[in-house]
């Protein structure tokens, strides 16, 4: 089998997201997040898990050109690798599991926090990092902006990236929206969004003023497919899968933590300073108040 299938696949569903019905967009959605589920599993499994019938799976199908569902999937089963990051088990899990119901609870979040922590770490390339990280380098300014929880993973990437990055400016300031804040951005300018499943549809606006304006868009995201609405220039993917109510964020933040080390890198001598000036007007500040208070 030609193992490029599966790629001209994900990238032939990713193209043609905005004309599919609202059904067929499901389902192209869930297999582009999932190759490796959708590889694995029966159709009827798929379909639940897709929320549509087995015949609009058979449809998918056909509208990519396949003759059949196993058609579809065959490429996605021939490259399958699991789903599931490899991590060891170290002995304080166990330890922790025998204190009884909280330590079975930490046990299963801990896991599920260093396996998401490595497969989103182990889905970024080289090549890609260092595409955005230039991108963001090269650019006349730099906007960061999140809302709701993602907006704590967009403060630090502010509070630290600046260091390497002193163009990136957190947005929306003051109150204002987003949209606000990007009237005078153009072409040389590019714009980091970071949003989570259910997406905002305060960054998704956002986004989509940005790409009306031409500027350059780098995403932060659980998916390749956020909106049909506009495309990114480069998506980074982080696993959210949690075991709780709402998304884990470790591997965004892992994520984010080798962005900001790429850039520290790549920004040569001129950050290493600014990260220097910085720490020396940290000890400046803490001998002033350590003096005052001896007076």
């Amino acid at each position: 089998m030609d193992p490029t299938l599966k790629t001209r696949t994900l990238s032939a569903l990713k193209e043609c997201l905005a004309d599919l019905s609202p059904s067929l967009r499901a389902v192209a959605k869930y297999i582009v997040d999932h190759p490796s589920d959708f590889g694995l599993d029966p159709i009827r499994v798929t379909a639940q898990k897709c929320g549509v019938s087995t015949y609009t799976l058979v449809r998918m199908a056909r509208r990519m050109g396949y003759e059949s569902f196993e058609e579809l999937r065959k490429p996605f089963r021939h490259a399958l690798v699991s789903s599931t990051a490899l991590i060891e088990r170290p002995a304080w899990l166990e330890t922790m599991r025998q204190t009884g119901p909280t330590g079975d609870s930490q046990a299963d979040a801990a896991v599920n926090t260093l396996a998401i922590v490595q497969r989103s770490l182990e889905h970024q390339t080289p090549e890609q990092m260092e595409r955005v990280a230039a991108m963001l380098l090269g650019a006349r300014n730099v906007y960061l902006t999140a809302v709701r929880a993602s907006y704590a993973m967009a403060y630090y990437f502010h509070y630290v990236g600046r260091m390497a990055l002193p163009s990136l400016q957190l947005i929306p300031r003051h109150m204002n929206s987003a949209i606000d804040e990007l009237n005078d951005a153009g072409p040389d300018d590019v714009m980091i969004a970071i949003t989570f499943t259910p997406y905002s549809r305060e960054t998704i606006e956002a986004c989509k003023y940005a790409r009306s304006k031409g500027m350059r868009l780098v995403m932060i995201s659980d998916s390749d497919v956020i909106s049909s609405e506009f495309t990114a220039d480069e998506t980074l993917v982080a696993s959210v899968i949690s075991t709780h109510h709402f998304g884990c964020y470790s591997g965004a933040m892992a994520l984010i933590e080798n962005l900001l080390a790429i850039l520290v890198t790549l920004g040569g001598k001129e950050a290493t300073a600014r990260i220097k000036s910085y720490e020396d007007l940290r000890k400046d500040n803490n001998a002033y108040w350590i003096a005052r208070k001896k007076h």
